[in-house]
């Protein structure tokens, strides 16, 4: 009897056999999921879109911060509130300009691509809390801590948005 309880002697540990089934699934996908990303990457739209997505984001990061300083400082709300505020205000202000000048030309249901742009913008938060937390526990500054969270969340942010809130459809 083989060692792994086969009445085979070929018989192997059942790690290797899960990760030969992940290789041959990923051998499977990889090609075609290669050549769609390098397709992707080449073309010029999709950097547009990406540099426009970054101007918006770039708004809304102003207007989030002014948006909390106001709920902070002028209305004396707790800092979790003004920032829950905060962030609402920002993302309506990134959905709306997103929709009107970086994805325009993918336009669908107005409420439809909204939440699907707000789930998005949800998971980015909480990965941008997530690293901010991380980062600040490690010792690096606040303000520092949060603008390379942002930075390291905007690439998964835009391909959310563009691969699902605002998907192209055929």
């Amino acid at each position: 009897m083989a060692r792994w309880g086969s009445l085979h002697d070929d018989a192997q540990p059942p790690d290797q056999v899960a990760s030969r089934a992940v290789m041959e699934r990923d051998a499977a996908v990889g090609p075609g999921l290669r050549a769609r990303a390098a397709h992707a990457l080449r073309q010029r739209r999709n950097w547009e879109q990406l540099a426009k997505f970054c101007v918006v984001g770039a708004s809304g990061y102003v207007v989030n911060l002014a948006v909390y300083t106001a709920l902070l400082k002028g209305a004396d709300l707790h800092y979790i509130a003004a920032a829950t505020g905060s962030f609402i205000v920002a993302v309506t202000n990134n959905y709306l300009w997103n929709r009107l000048w970086t994805f325009r030309h993918n336009r669908g249901h107005f409420a439809f691509q909204g939440l699907r742009f707000f789930a998005v913008a949800l998971i980015a938060y909480v990965g941008n809390l997530a690293i901010l937390a991380l980062l600040v526990e490690l010792g690096a500054g606040k303000i520092v801590s949060q603008a390379i969270a942002i930075v390291l969340v905007t690439p998964a942010n835009f391909i959310g948005n563009k691969l699902w809130s605002f998907r192209r459809h055929h």
